[in-house]
């Protein structure tokens, strides 16, 4: 490190990744702490106030997701230097993370199999999909026709996950 206080930016992130882990496991804590197993006399049509807080903080979360892995693709594809930025590399991680986190939550709370939801084993694997469409995409190695139908091929594969999510057909919208 080079004198003069270069260290001091490494450290204020590593306070800030810090804070970050300490709230998401504080969140996770209180999430799982709301979440009383069923009792003998559940019934799966009624659906806890709880789910509807959760499902919009996954819908949220799967918005910024998809809005910054565009705006992200669209800055790689033009060679801008803020795609490179420790924010644009760290933000996309902690959207994630609520997002799975979420979506783990809610099929706990559904009590979803995957053996007995198809859809869910097909949102399941249009998201594998997205991720390497995705890495394929923001990879600055690659060449930039071939960033460029990932990009596009991820944004397709995005919707087809939102189709399967809203439909609960495999097939989406075309079930």
């Amino acid at each position: 490190r080079a004198a003069g206080g270069a260290g001091v930016g490494y450290a204020r992130g590593h306070l800030l990744r810090r804070a970050l882990v300490d709230w998401l496991c504080a969140l996770r804590g209180a999430l799982l702490a709301s979440l009383d197993p069923p009792s003998p006399g559940w019934q799966t049509g009624l659906i806890p106030t709880d789910y509807f807080t959760i499902k919009a903080i996954h819908q949220t979360a799967a918005v910024l997701s998809f809005t910054g892995f565009f705006a992200r693709g669209l800055g790689s594809l033009a060679g801008a230097t803020w795609v490179r930025s420790c924010a644009a590399k760290t933000w996309p991680h902690v959207v994630d993370s609520v997002l799975l986190l979420s979506a783990l939550t809610l099929a706990w709370m559904l009590r979803l199999n995957p053996a007995f939801s198809p859809w869910l084993v097909a949102k399941i694997g249009g998201l594998v999909v997205y991720i390497v469409l995705g890495t394929v995409a923001l990879r600055p190695g690659c060449p930039l026709p071939v960033r460029t139908a990932a990009w596009l091929a991820a944004l397709v594969t995005f919707g087809y996950i939102v189709a399967v999510a809203i439909t609960k057909n495999p097939a989406g919208y075309f079930g």
